[in-house]
């Protein structure tokens, strides 16, 4: 265990940090799996929040910067070909 004042802070930040990145990061997840299983009409409705959501989550260094383009780029042809 830690024995500094300062080392037992970082340990609950992480700790809140860790459970906050890890809800942003499902809760981006359900909302892709959401606007694939859509129609046309409410997927291009869906399509900008998500991408705001997928722009966090890199921006936050939750997933890489990447991922991020490769995410919105297969959503993007997604929502097209519907």
């Amino acid at each position: 265990m830690a024995n500094h004042k300062s080392a037992l802070k970082r340990i609950r930040n992480s700790e809140v940090k860790r459970l906050r990145n890890r809800y942003q990061h499902k809760t981006t997840r359900n909302a892709i799996k959401k606007l694939k299983g859509a129609d046309k009409k409410e997927a291009e409705a869906l399509f900008p929040s998500v991408v705001a959501m997928i722009d966090k989550l890199a921006k936050r260094n939750v997933i890489h910067s990447n991922k991020a383009a490769n995410l919105k780029s297969k959503l993007a042809k997604h929502v097209a070909a519907l």
